[in-house]
């Protein structure tokens, strides 16, 4: 079975059945790119996939399930990256910590649509389980490294893992948000968002006593 529409060339441009939700996802991505994850309707996604407007719910019950499938997506990719970028830790922690860093920011940048679905839809993760369960793997990423980090300190000095990971990700997380917005309203930045970043990071350890590395 094939869900499609002429355009305006007059070629019939259809969607077979089994490509039917990749389809939608591209076409969400390109609408989230364009007016973000909550300025778009289920109706103009199907329109902007070529297909039927009653098509999108063979695959999703709702505009939130597609948004919650992308963000799923999102997250499993942004925890490709952040694994990548850790590297089992290595040549030594902070190394690999501080690419943890440039990881995030960089899947900020150029994945800009999944990071928005994912951090800026509103979806409760009781309601996506399966997103919020590639969630959750993403941050235990970060959780990781930060043990490894802690690792290296006395163990009497050492502060909770969960709140250093918290910490770091605020860090991360602000500064990719800040340099997400191109428009002229954003505060003159006079440093790139990796440079900050390290700058951060490196006040954050230092003053927690982490050894250098």
């Amino acid at each position: 079975m094939t869900w499609g529409k002429s355009d305006e060339t007059g070629a019939k441009r259809g969607y077979h059945h089994g490509n039917l939700r990749e389809a939608l996802i591209k076409a969400a991505l390109d609408l989230i790119t364009e007016k973000g994850p909550a300025g778009f309707t289920f109706a103009e996604a199907a329109r902007a996939a070529g297909v039927s407007p009653a098509a999108p719910y063979r695959h999703f019950r709702d505009r939130d399930a597609l948004l919650a499938d992308i963000a799923r997506q999102g997250f499993q990719a942004f925890a490709r990256a952040l694994e990548s970028a850790w590297g089992a830790g290595k040549p030594n922690v902070r190394v690999a910590f501080e690419r943890v860093g440039r990881a995030y920011l960089h899947f900020a940048r150029t994945e800009p649509a999944y990071f928005a679905a994912m951090f800026e839809s509103g979806l409760c993760g009781a309601d996506y389980p399966e997103m919020a369960l590639e969630g959750e793997r993403a941050f235990a990423i970060l959780r990781t490294a930060c043990d490894a980090i802690l690792e290296t300190m006395p163990k009497d000095k050492r502060p909770p893992a969960m709140m250093m990971a918290l910490h770091i990700w605020s860090l991360s997380h602000g500064i990719a948000a800040l340099f997400a917005r191109g428009d002229r309203s954003r505060r003159p930045i006079p440093m790139t968002p990796e440079d900050l970043l390290e700058a951060a990071t490196l006040i954050y350890l230092d003053g927690l006593g982490v050894p250098a590395k």
